[in-house]
């Protein structure tokens, strides 16, 4: 197991690290400020800056280009990126093991020195347009948006990550538009440092040190207080959308829990059972492999800083929809109704661990998750920890959870047709 240190730099910065013997290192910046945090007249903010930070900063008296900034990086054999969420926006990049002081040089400049250039802001929001016109022709992506509004309707959580045309143009008028959001909302005791590779963790404190004492950090307190979120009134069958797709795209969930809850991981582990991304769930047996309905169906738990939902997605022929229905709310209906035997959980966890093992090989996600972790935790777990935590589940307390979430009056429907 590979050892993990934290501290706190004096102005509210956690940093987390975790050694790894890789002569990759992996580098970057969490902060915790998303698409919640926006006004509606301002929505797409998060986003916009995510793309726009690298089209220019300052490096001490230098400023540095958009294409002096990716060959910084890619010059070296290193690749940058960035994304966005309804609560974080996240900076970091790969890097050979030499480079990780040159590499957190450049993200910590990105963030806290950018200079938003006009010229290529503006050809930058041309490609954040047609990143919106390519969601809007995948019906698969957009409904996960579209259902999201339907949750958390008039709520910031409601808005979309990409933002709209009009608020974009609004944004882009001027560099003092996104400087003054991030003076609002970059919060030092909102940002993570997390990083992992092979560097003794003293060397990267100092390494973080010396490339934030040059940076004109200012300790932000922001007067942003977000509010959870209401139940939603809507009724499951009165929303109906006409996409003009080939099939019917369905999503079926609810409200669920929020990080840190004590049932986080119990809906973790039913939300695997019933149809987590693997072959052998309930739901992908059920459609696909018994009666050949669907190509994809799945579901997902997607818990937030204070509420969460979960939900069932499948896109079929629409003569098959309301067959495709009663199967999710039958599979449902059976894990209310049914007690998972321990024969049937232990090989459900023994599935699972091995999924988690092969998962922790891929270094990227690792590094993300640790820093997410940070953020709400302050401390980040590896897997076999999480692993050890989801053996002490019982039947008893998976059955409780889908009585609780699979309750049909709490049940949202959005449909594509």
């Amino acid at each position: 197991m590979s050892p993990t240190f934290y501290d706190i730099l004096p102005n509210g910065i956690q940093i987390v690290h975790r050694y790894n013997p890789s002569s990759v290192a992996y580098i970057g910046i969490l902060v915790g400020a998303g698409t919640r945090h926006e006004e509606e007249n301002e929505n797409g903010m998060a986003h916009y800056i995510e793309h726009t930070l690298f089209k220019g900063c300052r490096i001490g008296d230098r400023t540095l280009s958009a294409r002096q900034i990716i060959e910084r990086v890619e010059g070296v054999g290193g690749e940058i990126n960035a994304y966005t969420t309804k609560e974080e926006t996240v900076f970091y990049a790969a890097t050979p093991q030499p480079y990780i002081k040159r590499t957190l040089e450049l993200i910590a400049n990105l963030v806290f020195q950018p200079t938003f250039p006009k010229e290529e802001t503006d050809k930058e929001l041309r490609v954040i347009f047609d990143e919106i016109e390519s969601y809007n022709d995948s019906p698969s992506e957009l409904i996960y948006d579209d259902f999201e509004s339907l949750l958390f309707a008039g709520h910031p959580l409601s808005q979309p990550i990409l933002g709209t045309r009009k608020t974009l143009r609004r944004i882009n008028r001027s560099s003092r538009y996104p400087l003054k959001w991030m003076h609002r909302h970059y919060n030092t005791e909102r940002i993570v440092i997390f990083s992992q590779g092979n560097i003794p963790f003293p060397r990267l404190k100092q390494t973080i040190e010396k490339v934030l004492s040059v940076i004109p950090l200012k300790h932000f307190t922001s007067s942003f207080t977000p509010t959870t979120p209401p139940q939603p009134t809507v009724k499951p069958s009165t929303i109906n959308f006409r996409k003009h797709t080939h099939q019917t795209h369905i999503m079926l969930g609810a409200q669920a829990y929020p990080l840190g809850d004590k049932r986080q991981l119990t809906t973790y582990l039913l939300n695997h059972i019933l149809g987590g991304g693997n072959l052998s769930s309930r739901l992908n047996m059920s459609l696909r492999e018994k009666r050949g309905l669907v190509y994809t169906v799945e579901s997902q738990f997607t818990p937030l800083s204070d509420c969460g939902y979960w939900s069932v997605y499948f896109a079929t022929e629409n003569q098959h929809k309301d067959e495709c229905l009663t199967l999710c709310r039958l599979e449902m209906k059976r894990l209310r109704d049914k007690s998972l035997s321990s024969l049937q959980l232990k090989r459900i966890l023994q599935q699972l661990r091995g999924q988690m093992a092969i998962a922790a090989e891929n270094q990227e996600n690792n590094v993300l998750t640790m820093g997410k972790q940070m953020l709400y935790f302050h401390t980040a777990p590896t897997w076999e920890e999480t692993f050890a935590q989801l053996e002490q589940i019982t039947p008893q307390e998976i059955q409780d959870v889908a009585n609780e979430l699979f309750d049909e009056s709490r049940l949202c429907m959005l449909s594509y047709c």
